[in-house]
């Protein structure tokens, strides 16, 4: 029969193991930085090309969740990432404003660009305003897949269609509800248009039979955003290392970075971070 003192003993050294192993597991999860953003930095392999640099210079493990935008956010205000980089500054500033994040960084910036087919069955080429793009897609009735997922690129989507004064319905309008990537693949089969952004455009534009239709108006301008989940809405979150991914990115290493990614030798994003805000994040 054992001794009350070995079972007294045996049940020491379990619950010491079990704090051990719940110490291990918090410092572990305190070195992991849960990120949401957008499939336009994830499909044009710029993250690829960043975070491991950022995780060899200060050991954070960053967990990459793509996303449109607007689901991203939502990830955001449900604390279930710690960070989100996305390219919708008004959802951004409603973000912050309702207190789901702290404080919105610019980190860099490209453009959206129309893709269609090389006949050009709309002849938006001759025109130089995008809203007067859309309106003869519209009016010849030409395929045109949207993002349809509240994306940033969907959000501009629709916006553009709203100033061109259209409610884009009929068999020659389709949502995909798919990440850009598939969209352009869609795009490409049906010989249809489609708003992309340009990094993701670049990425995949040596598989695609489209080509640029429409750029250039300035409307189509398409900057990102980091931004912190505010932790006293959610205390949990790993906060520590969203500041940290955030300084990094906004660094004037980060930003060079972000300025050489290339394919083949287009440029794809253009850094875009104030060198106030990183001085000021750096304090």
């Amino acid at each position: 029969m054992r001794s009350p003192r070995f079972s007294l003993l045996a049940i020491y050294l379990v619950f010491c193991l079990a704090l051990v192993g719940q110490s291990y597991a918090d410092e572990n999860a305190s070195k992991t930085i849960r990120l949401a953003t957008t499939t336009s930095t994830e499909n044009s392999g710029l993250l690829s090309d960043l975070l491991p640099r950022f995780t060899a210079e200060t050991g954070y493990e960053v967990h990459v969740i793509a996303a449109g935008t607007g689901k991203a956010l939502r990830m955001g205000m449900d604390g279930d990432v710690d960070v989100v980089l996305v390219h919708a500054r008004a959802a951004e500033d409603q973000f912050v404003a309702e207190g789901y994040g702290e404080k919105r960084y610019g980190v860099m910036y490209n453009d959206f660009i129309i893709v269609g087919p090389k006949a050009d069955p709309a002849g938006i080429a001759k025109v130089e305003k995008a809203k007067d793009a859309l309106k003869r897609i519209a009016d010849s009735q030409s395929t045109f897949i949207s993002r349809g997922d509240d994306s940033g690129t969907n959000k501009k989507e629709l916006a553009l269609w709203k100033a061109a004064g259209i409610t884009p319905t009929g068999s020659w309008y389709r949502e995909a509800g798919q990440g850009m990537g598939k969209v352009l693949q869609i795009a490409g089969e049906v010989d249809g248009y489609t708003l992309t952004d340009r990094g993701t455009w670049l990425a995949y534009k040596d598989k695609s039979p489209l080509q640029i239709s429409f750029q250039g108006d300035p409307l189509l301008f398409n900057p990102y955003g980091i931004i912190a989940v505010n932790p006293a809405k959610y205390p949990d979150i790993n906060h520590t290392g969203a500041l940290a991914l955030i300084k990094w990115m906004i660094s004037p290493e980060g930003q060079q970075r972000i300025g050489a990614f290339k394919i083949g030798d287009s440029t794809l994003f253009s850094p875009s971070a104030s060198e106030g805000e990183f001085a000021a994040i750096s304090k």
